[in-house]
């Protein structure tokens, strides 16, 4: 087996049976997207006129002409110095316009509100609130029914709580009958392939679309036309970042205006990935997953919103009466098409001529549910679009093509696919060399095949999860453990100072593939393939942008040239023979998908895969029916507008309101916090303070003068032990506050007969106002966080003593893009300080510059003591690394 089949061969798919593994110009940015497609080489996928069911991929669109009045275009520009961009509206104001407020009942959720209105009890249709929470218990806990139902047969228990239920069946008709439900009910269809009927189940698709778009949580929120957002007003920079922003949508809705303008496009997007439901006997569940582009992505990865929902369960059958193994695999791909068309059916007529639907806030709009994405793994995106294993899903390059990165890229011609599935009447042969001839397999009637404009092979999009962390991640992960040795990766691994953002591995790395955030540091003294390593992180981390624009979709470009230009590094040292990978390939495919539906977060497996706990495995185990539901709000709703997402995160810093340790003794900072120069810090930082704002700077032997008369009229501290920084709700979604950074000041303390090691962690410090040069900042290592009350002069409440670092270098590393600090000495000793905690702006992570060999010695709680020189680890976070790159 060569390399190219091992690779293949980690990506095997068995239970699919298919083997082992328009856009319409931009205004401003028509110079990127010519540079860009330059190389690409797609061809527009749409055709615009006549209106036909499919897209064809001919289509060569005119210019878009924007026609603003004076006051259209001064509130644009008004819009970008309020808020850093410029927001441009699709230019007919018709699309996504409400036809009414209607009054009437917008569905169960508005009529459960309606009753409790009226009623005097809130717990309704149960009379206490001890009957709601045992009920709720039931539900959310997990308890199986089986094991509901046996406590409440217990003598008793029913009885002295006052339930009018006795059993899980009971309970249950209360929920589905009384109680407003997220979704409609199953519904089970048989399928017949190959002589053999199948069940399928699955929701009506209209209903969960109607169900997700009337939700009152999600009302607000809602996007109900496309957008174009620019940094600036002579709109030169373009940024994608939800779906509204991409292409695809602004398309969509000038094909959809050529036969009713002022429709309001519901972008599907659908999910499906094979799991397993049990840990025995190997029962597996083949969930589809349903949510829509309206909903704004930050609300879509949180699966507690509940933006997504189970739309179906597919067969898991593999044929295995059916011998000859070709005809088996056929088979299973026919099975697949026929339930996903059975599912998605109601799509075709409600695409082209709509369906009047509600929000939650009661607005009536004409709604056009189009197919717009497909979210997958490999094997899954394989059976979708019907292209043979080692292909790629989108493009017509040769398999072994797929290594290179310049050669030329075209789109699969949906309308030549779509002309050699009609060859299916003309008999099996004719059919089959028809697909053969257009590079499919004779799949008849696939799902996507009468879906009004639908595209497959666009909709095909890119999956962070599956082809670069368990993808290119874990194969660069294999490869650099035959060039550097697991032994000697695992020891550094172990040697790692400890940080919020790292779990420490003391058994070592090489088993896993998510630890993109310290690989480069750990090899970068004993591996010479730093910048293909580096490229390849790069985009994995550049790829994963909250907001993306003209720019960073190049510099994804050359992140992925810088790999391919130092990859044979591999092949001289003997471990790869090629780079035929269809996951690397697809790598290709981001900044052209990126600007089609908006930032990959939009559309990642990752967030389905714990959907698979909350919607399949959990359900499956329980073997009830348990809908969602929730009340509508009555609350007026202000107005909403979307804007772009920052690398911040929108954090805030937290002290917690007590101190960790209430009296510390000075001798105590120096010993067990290492915080030795405490005394002498406290008291530069005091004479610096008492100048107040004196601008002329003191020369040391000054500051040390005054320094030396200051008396200290306390002998213990109380200290605290952590900073933290959670994030707020910058965009509004109503998003609950959660930890994102932190750095921990502990001191050395005994547990038993144990000592457990001090923890002093690294911070940047912020010394000057301009947050985008590096010069104003430094490292420091924090020993101790003081509480301090003087009654004289006016000081920070919070103090952090800080062991300083080297300033940084003018640029970083040529190989490794890392820079390099170094502990900050002065006469042979510590240089260290007292500062603000405010002006500590966030932890950061220090790789020690381990050399050919770690020493067997050095462990990670002293590392940062027995070593002196480190590299800024840059990949620790998404910030970090736009900070430092």
């Amino acid at each position: 087996m060569d390399d190219t089949e091992a690779e293949l061969a980690m990506d095997e798919g068995d239970y699919t049976g298919i083997g082992n593994e328009d856009e319409f110009e931009h205004a401003g940015d028509s110079d990127f997207e010519d540079d860009l497609d330059d190389h690409l080489l797609f061809k527009p996928e749409w055709e615009a006129a006549p209106l036909q069911p499919q897209a064809d991929e001919d289509y060569d669109p005119e210019d878009d002409v924007f026609a603003f009045a004076d006051d259209e275009l001064e509130d644009i520009q008004q819009d970008a110095c309020r808020s850093g961009f410029v927001r441009v509206p699709y230019p007919d104001p018709r699309a996504g316009q409400s036809m009414s407020h209607s009054s009437v009942d917008h569905g169960a959720n508005m009529a459960y509100g309606a009753h409790l209105a009226n009623d005097d009890n809130p717990y309704h249709p149960f009379n206490s609130q001890i009957k709601w929470e045992v009920a709720r218990w039931a539900k959310v806990h997990g308890a199986t029914s089986t094991a509901f139902t046996d406590l409440l047969s217990i003598d008793g228990v029913s009885e002295h709580l006052g339930l009018s239920f006795k059993n899980t069946n009971e309970l249950n008709k209360i929920i589905d009958h009384e109680l407003p439900t997220g979704c409609p009910k199953f519904q089970r269809e048989q399928v017949v392939v190959a002589g053999e009927s199948f069940d399928v189940y699955y929701h009506d698709i209209i209903e969960c679309v109607k169900s997700l778009y009337g939700d009152p949580d999600f009302a607000r929120y809602l996007t109900f036309a496309p957008e174009r957002h620019y940094t600036d007003k002579d709109q030169t920079v373009c940024l994608f970042h939800d779906m509204h922003t991409g292409k695809w949508w602004w398309n969509m809705q000038k094909k959809l205006d050529q036969h009713c303008p002022g429709g309001t496009i519901i972008p599907i997007i659908i999910s499906t990935d094979k799991t397993q439901v049990t840990m025995f006997r190997n029962k597996s569940a083949y969930p589809v997953y349903l949510t829509i582009g309206n909903i704004p992505k930050e609300i879509c990865h949180k699966p507690s919103r509940g933006a997504h929902i189970l739309l179906a369960y597919l067969p898991t059958t593999r044929l295995k009466h059916i011998a000859n193994k070709a005809s088996r695999r056929q088979s299973i791909a026919n099975l697949y098409h026929a339930c996903l068309s059975r599912v998605l059916a109601p799509l075709e007529h409600a695409g082209l001529e709509g369906i009047n639907m509600c929000t939650g806030d009661g607005a009536l709009r004409r709604r056009h549910p189009l197919f717009a994405s497909f979210v997958g793994d490999y094997p899954e995106q394989l059976l979708a679009t019907g292209i043979k294993f080692g292909d790629c899903p989108k493009c017509d390059v040769e398999k072994d093509d797929t290594e290179s990165n310049t050669v030329q890229l075209h789109l699969r011609k949906i309308g030549e696919v779509l002309d050699a599935l009609t060859a299916l009447d003309q008999g099996n042969l004719a059919f089959v060399r028809a697909c053969a001839a257009v590079g499919i397999k004779p799949v008849i009637h696939p799902f996507w095949e009468k879906l009004l404009f639908a595209n497959i092979f666009q909709s095909v999009t890119p999956d962070v999860l599956h082809q670069l962390y368990q993808g290119l991640v874990k194969h660069l992960l294999a490869w650099l453990e035959a060039a550097c040795g697991a032994t000697e990766i695992d020891a550094h691994c172990r040697r790692l100072p400890p940080n919020h953002h790292i779990r420490l591995f003391t058994k070592g790395i090489t088993t896993l593939s998510r630890i993109c955030c310290f690989l480069l540091g750990i090899i970068i003294d004993i591996c010479r393939l730093l910048r293909a390593v580096r490229g390849l992180l790069d985009f994995v981390y550049l790829a994963q942008y909250l907001c993306h624009s003209t720019e960073t979709l190049q510099l994804l470009d050359e992140a992925l040239d810088l790999f391919h230009e130092n990859k044979l590094i591999f092949v001289d040292l003997g471990i790869r023979t090629n780079f035929n990978l269809p996951k690397l390939h697809a790598a290709r495919h981001y900044p052209r998908m990126i600007m089609q539906f908006g930032s990959t977060d939009n559309y990642n497996t990752e967030y389905t895969e714990r959907l698979h706990i909350d919607l399949a495995k959990d359900a499956y185990r329980a073997t009830n029916h348990k809908d969602d539901w929730r009340l509508a709000g009555s609350h007026e709703l202000d107005p909403y507008h979307s804007h772009p997402p920052d690398m911040t995160f929108g954090r805030k810093q937290v002290m917690v309101k007590h101190p960790s340790a209430k009296s510390v003794s000075l001798e105590m900072l120096a010993t067990d916090y290492g915080a030795t120069h405490f005394r002498d810090a406290l008291a530069h930082y005091i004479a610096q303070q008492s100048r107040g704002n004196d601008p002329t700077p003191l020369h040391d032997h000054a500051l040390n003068v005054l320094a030396h008369d200051i008396h200290f009229p306390f002998h213990r501290l109380p200290v605290f032990h952590k900073i933290k920084w959670c994030s707020v709700d910058a965009r509004g979604y109503g998003d609950a506050h959660i930890t994102l950074d932190s750095v921990h000041a502990k001191p050395r303390r005994k547990f038993g007969s144990h000592v457990i090691a001090r923890r002093s962690d690294t911070a940047l410090v912020r010394l000057g106002a301009n947050l985008k040069d590096l010069r104003e900042f430094h490292v420091g290592q924090v020993r101790s966080i003081p509480l301090l009350f003087p009654p004289t002069i006016c000081l920070p409440t919070h103090l952090a003593y800080v062991e300083w670092f080297t300033p940084f270098s003018p640029a970083p590393d040529r190989n490794s893009g890392l820079y390099k600090v170094s502990c900050s000495l002065r006469g042979g000793d510590t240089m260290a300080s007292i500062v603000s905690i405010a002006d500590i702006e966030r932890s950061v992570h220090l790789i020690p510059r381990f050399g050919v060999m770690a020493q067997r010695e050095w462990t990670s709680d002293t590392v940062l003591e027995d070593c002196d020189t480190f590299w800024l680890n840059s990949y620790i976070d998404r910030y970090t690394f736009s900070m430092f790159r």
